[in-house]
């Protein structure tokens, strides 16, 4: 049931309705522990093949590191951290963080708990504020990264936050780990500080003006100036640049110098220069007072520093991948605690490693272990 992203309610539903006997709530929590313990072994199996096959060539790799929340904002009590190499694509590890204990908090309302239900029961991992959760979860994993995989993550790839990434840049060494963002988020800053320029300033937006069909037009032509030029420092920037003024361009004021004049030219006006035609516009482009005010905010992404972090053309592409599968399984909408949280975690790094057949290896660890630890 868990693997369609369903639980105990769901499954006695169908059975009831197909007259087919449902073991108690006891009973499948006591199976659901059984399946944990084989899931994790599973996982982490998985995780150590994958590591393996890294640290035959070397034993430092790049990752990607993203966390993800069951609710929105800053008042998620569940969170998983992933990790996943640049190179294989595959995760190496994951840290699922709860700061809810339903036993706990019964406890604290009441007196009928004993100390030994208490203690030997499944317990929170993580004590703080919600957005803290991705620091620490980062740190454990890369804390362990020697001792568990054989390797060291000197290269971060992460997004603009750099509160995880502060925290575990002096783990191996000092200044061990170097961080590397993550071109489709420097993309989206585009369009995330144009709005809040035209929001802040009067007389910015407008038809005619700054909209937000030219923010994302802006956007797109940004994202695909840095694909275009990987591991090219100097070429990206002026792509970049270029592209700031072909969106501003107009019949009147066409800014094409910055823009490639070769055969294999992107633009449509050096294009169309080569063979003699007469190019037009299809936007209205910006006026000289709007843009004078876009440009400063816009030039400061294409600063060689920010831009030299993104040379490598890599995303987190794969970390969005993996929380999709997560919250296929555990569902946002209904709140669950760690254990649960934990058993979701493990199958979507099966399915995500080793696609459905991963999950069989589920099975065989239930079936054929007699004692099951969780060793992750």
């Amino acid at each position: 049931m868990r693997i369609i992203g369903k639980g105990f309610s769901a499954g006695k539903k169908l059975f009831s309705m197909l007259n087919i006997p449902y073991p108690s709530k006891c009973t499948y929590r006591q199976h659901e522990i059984k399946l944990l313990h084989a899931a994790s072994q599973a996982a982490n199996n998985s995780m150590l093949e994958s590591a393996k096959s890294i640290a035959e060539c070397s034993n430092e790799c790049g990752v990607s590191v993203d966390g993800t929340w069951q609710k929105r904002g800053y008042s998620s009590l569940n969170e998983c951290v992933s990790t996943i190499s640049v190179d294989s694509g595959k995760i190496l590890d994951i840290e699922v963080l709860s700061q809810y204990c339903r036993v706990c908090t019964k406890t604290e309302k009441t007196s009928g708990f004993s100390k030994k239900c208490v203690v030997s029961h499944f317990c929170k991992n993580h004590k703080g504020s919600a957005s803290n959760m991705e620091t620490v979860g980062a740190y454990r994993i890369f804390e362990r990264s020697e001792a568990n995989r054989s390797l060291r993550y000197t290269s971060y790839y992460g997004d603009g936050d750099s509160k995880a990434f502060n925290n575990v840049k002096d783990i191996y060494r000092y200044d061990s780990v170097v961080k590397y963002e993550c071109i489709k988020h420097v993309q989206k800053r585009v369009g995330s500080r144009l709005p809040k320029l035209k929001k802040s300033t009067k007389g910015l937006g407008g038809k005619g003006k700054l909209t937000d069909k030219f923010i994302d037009t802006l956007q797109n032509y940004f994202g695909i100036a840095i694909r275009s030029n990987v591991g090219n420092l100097s070429n990206m920037q002026t792509a970049v640049i270029a592209a700031f003024f072909y969106c501003c361009s107009t019949d009147k004021k066409p800014m094409h110098g910055q823009c490639p004049s070769g055969s294999d030219t992107w633009c449509k006006y050096q294009k169309a220069k080569q063979e003699g035609k007469l190019y037009k516009h299809r936007t209205a482009g910006l006026p000289n007072a709007v843009l004078n005010t876009v440009k400063t905010t816009y030039m400061d992404l294409c600063d060689q520093s920010l831009l030299e972090k993104c040379l490598h053309g890599k995303t987190q592409n794969a970390n969005e991948s993996f929380n999709g599968v997560l919250w296929s399984i555990i569902p946002k909408e209904t709140f669950v605690e760690l254990l649960t949280l934990q058993f979701g975690a493990f199958l979507a790094v099966l399915q995500f490693n080793d696609g459905s057949k991963g999950i069989l290896s589920v099975l065989e660890y239930y079936i054929y272990t007699s004692q099951w630890v969780i060793s992750f």
